[in-house]
């Protein structure tokens, strides 16, 4: 079945992708609202007449009163253990610490500070940060998101190297601005746009289950896979950087020898290494960094958990041999050193390393996978597992031979769960995301697995 589905407005037809999200416009979507009580609905049709309607996200799908910990909670005080939380709850929303930070920030009488001065939390931050990144990454820049944070480590990357093309990857998504959408592979955020960004090559994200040539040996996949990135260079010298989540947000997890012979490409090429960790960075995969998992790359982009979960905020952190543009402003933003977003980001990471949140997020991670194992045993539903710490996704398919993508039925698992407290996401379609906050227990973890278990029973 197609990732995208067709519905028609005002007499033209429409195409929504499911490639970020799972739809709003379904029946089931339909459904879901309306079982939901009348207060609640009327505030979802208050929201709907106010707001720019935007795929994905209107009408929205619950009214929520709190989120708290690994938990958001509803209008009614049901609460749902959130696996998706926007990737901004690594130490749980409503982080005590965090809070007491940015009310502390608050009371110091220093919420912002005006361009060309500095304050002590900027500093302190941008010190912490560089300390807990991989060793040789020693400079940083933050901005008020992370599409911005995109954009800096582009514009990096063609003034250091004197360059200006790019290769990303296919199905990606790396931000809304023009630069960041151009290098994104996903036509939800073109289409309509006109022209984009130019020199923005694609190639496929190197996928050992769903791979175009039904390949099963890993190097044979991965040299097709890198044969790709080869030929443009070939053709195209002018290339300045290459940009990737070193995992999927799908997740697909590449081998350490892809990203190797990429960062080989790269040093014999003059291309600098962009790793998109704003969904992965501070302890989703296990490590304080996917990239630790594979290679160091030249600029390191974070963002979303960096806020705490509170306030917005991102940056970038790259090497010192790439501090050269003290005649340029490639990051020149109001908030680009703000007092209370770094009060925020501080004391998340300090929460995140004294409560040994990535050891959490690698054990726990562990366990869920192996739980998730034995339900595909059970369940020919569930046709590929993949992730690392709590960085994971099922691919539910009609058909294991033919891996035909399971997505009516991988919707009416997710409004299964919801119903039994677990919300989470669906990406592509048919591929059950989940990305619970750090701080998860293994009865959370048993409560995932129990309501994912629950709903293949009744699906299957």
């Amino acid at each position: 079945m197609s990732k995208h589905l067709k519905t028609t407005k005002q007499g033209m037809e429409k195409t929504v992708s499911r490639e970020q999200g799972d739809n709003n416009a379904t029946q089931n979507r339909k459904t879901y609202n309306q079982n939901l009580d009348s207060e609640t609905q009327r505030w979802i049709n208050e929201d709907a007449q106010y707001f720019l309607h935007q795929a994905l996200s209107t009408p929205v799908m619950n009214v929520l009163s709190k989120t708290e910990g690994a938990y958001i909670e509803d209008m009614n005080g049901k609460r749902y253990l959130d696996l998706h939380g926007n990737g901004v709850h690594n130490a749980g929303f409503n982080n005590p610490r965090v809070v007491e930070a940015v009310k502390a920030q608050l009371d110091a009488s220093l919420a912002f500070t005006p361009r060309r001065y500095t304050n002590l939390p900027a500093i302190r931050l941008a010190k912490k940060v560089i300390e807990i990144t991989p060793e040789g990454l020693d400079r940083v820049l933050f901005c008020p998101g992370g599409s911005e944070a995109v954009e800096m480590a582009i514009m990096l990357a063609k003034q250091v190297t004197g360059k200006w093309k790019t290769i990303s990857y296919w199905d990606s998504y790396h931000g809304t601005g023009f630069q960041a959408s151009s290098v994104g592979g996903e036509e939800h955020f073109t289409v309509g746009q006109g022209p984009m960004i130019p020199g923005a090559f694609h190639v496929e994200f190197p996928n050992y289950y769903r791979n175009p040539w039904g390949f099963t040996d890993q190097d044979q996949i991965n040299n097709e896979y890198i044969r790709q990135i080869k030929n443009i260079l070939h053709h195209n010298p002018d290339v300045a950087a290459i940009i990737a989540e070193p995992i999927s947000a799908t997740p697909v997890v590449p081998s350490v020898e892809y990203w190797q012979q990429i960062q080989d490409l790269c040093e014999e090429y003059n291309i600098l290494l962009i790793f998109d960790e704003i969904i992965e960075g501070f302890g989703r995969t296990g490590k304080m960094f996917a990239c630790e998992h594979f290679v160091i790359p030249d600029v390191l982009v974070l963002g979303k958990s960096l806020g705490g979960g509170v306030v917005p905020f991102a940056g970038i952190v790259t090497k010192e041999k790439y501090n050269v543009l003290q005649h340029r402003s490639i990051g020149h933003f109001t908030h680009e050193k703000n007092p209370l977003c770094a009060a925020a980001g501080l004391a998340e990471i300090e929460y995140i390393e004294e409560h040994k949140l990535v050891e959490n997020s690698a054990n726990l991670g562990d366990y869920i996978m192996d739980q998730l194992q034995e339900l595909k045993d059970i369940y020919p539903l569930i046709g590929n597992i993949a992730g690392k710490g709590f960085h994971i996704g099922v691919d539910l398919v009609k058909d294991r031979s033919t891996k035909e993508r399971a997505v009516e039925e991988a919707e009416q698992i997710m409004y299964h769960c919801m119903d039994q407290g677990v919300a989470f996401k669906i990406i592509e379609g048919n591929i059950i995301t989940m990305r619970p906050s750090l701080i998860l227990t293994k009865d959370d973890c048993d409560l995932i697995i129990s309501s994912l278990k629950d709903a293949l029973e009744i699906i299957n």
